[in-house]
């Protein structure tokens, strides 16, 4: 790579909180039942600590938006959350308009806790509801109900999250079309500034796999998908990216940062980092140990690899990113997050335009309406 080709990109971090109180049969996350008593304070001492090693990928910059996903982090207190968010601050600094999102699921007793979290530093709920249908969420082995759900986003709205996320599932076991669109709209009238909104897959290593549920039929998916768009549309959602609809331009930051080839660390078991090395001319992932047990018991590297992603694969990486995005990427960004000059890619951008799968990379990197569709055979194409 040139030495002036590579430019530092913007930062996050994300934080893993392996627990949950059940693992859910589709969930194929690194997560664990929870047992009667969570290593809470031990484990935010290994978070710190494998925060201090991850010092050097800082770089200079300051972090712009912090999620703590899972499992379930509204498992763990208010206090323990704070501590995380102060030690970020202390040493890596906050960017003025910093999202700081935590993933939370709506039983009564992470309810309790949100007015805590705002207070701490949280500005962003992301709620895993999955659907509002008694039945459904029996099926899915969720631990609460839809009333349940429906009481957990109006607690955050009181607790003073102006903006949150309804994550919610469709094409669900048995369900029907009018089935999904009424979940849907339940979402809608609960009126959050974002709805994550995808389709139930069957992925290997869950409970699902070995014993899979009966799913709709293509033809009732596509009906599902047609006709929920229409829906959220007419209610003032905007689709940017494959499964991310927002009012307002309340899109997320930290997701943002993943599709534009960002850099972020990971902390936590089982997270994972991506980290730009401008003066290596290089790009790293790293993984973290995945078992907790292992993780808590390490004390001088939290790290289970850490490699450099190659030259000839980075197309693949950031196309298989920005490519999500509606909008698409602007085209300079190429250059400076894989430091990959545009005409090594030309012939498969020729392509991929005669195809009808992308617009012309004059401006930008955009999928076409039937490349957005057809995601993965764009990234055939890359994937050399």
């Amino acid at each position: 790579m040139p030495d002036s080709s590579l430019s530092l990109p913007p930062l996050s971090l994300y934080v893993h909180i392996p627990w949950c109180l059940k693992k859910c049969p589709y969930c194929d996350f690194n997560s664990h039942a929870a047992g009667s008593e969570l290593p809470e304070e031990a484990y935010i001492q290994a978070l710190i600590n494998d925060l201090d090693i991850e010092g050097p990928y800082i770089q200079g910059r300051k972090l712009s938006s912090i999620f703590f996903g899972g499992g379930t982090p509204s498992l763990f207190s208010y206090e323990a959350i704070s501590r995380i968010i102060q030690a970020a601050n202390r040493r890596i600094g906050f960017e003025e308009d910093i999202e700081i999102t935590l993933e939370a699921n709506p039983g009564t007793f992470e309810q309790e806790k949100f007015q805590g979290y705002r207070n701490v530093g949280v500005n962003r709920l992301s709620i895993g509801v999955q659907s509002f249908n008694d039945q459904q969420l029996e099926k899915l082995g969720r631990v609460h109900s839809a009333e349940q759900a429906i009481s957990a986003i109006n607690s955050a709205r009181i607790a003073g999250f102006e903006n949150f996320n309804i994550d919610l599932m469709h094409g669900l076991p048995g369900q029907t079309t009018k089935q999904a669109l009424v979940d849907l709209q339940q979402a809608i009238d609960l009126a959050p500034t974002h709805l994550s909104w995808y389709q139930l897959t069957i992925e290997p290593n869950t409970e699902f796999y070995s014993k899979p549920p009966t799913l709709p039929k293509d033809i009732i998916l596509e009906a599902i998908q047609e006709q929920g768009y229409q829906l959220l549309l007419e209610n003032g959602y905007q689709q940017y990216e494959v499964s991310a609809f927002c009012r307002d331009n309340n899109k997320s930051a930290h997701n943002l940062n993943y599709w534009k080839f960002g850099d972020y660390l990971g902390i936590g078991a089982g997270a994972h980092g991506k980290i730009t090395l401008p003066s290596e001319q290089r790009i790293i992932r790293t993984a973290k140990t995945r078992s907790p047990a292992n993780y808590l018991a390490r004390e001088n590297s939290y790290t289970a690899s850490c490699k450099n992603i190659p030259e000839d694969e980075l197309p693949l990486e950031f196309m298989m990113n920005a490519m999500r995005l509606n909008a698409g990427v602007p085209t300079p960004l190429f250059l400076e997050r894989t430091g990959v000059p545009l005409e090594t890619i030309r012939p498969e951008l020729d392509k991929l335009t005669t195809l009808q799968l992308m617009e012309r990379p004059d401006s930008s990197l955009t999928p076409t309406q039937k490349g957005h569709q057809f995601l993965n055979n764009i990234l055939e194409i890359f994937n050399k």
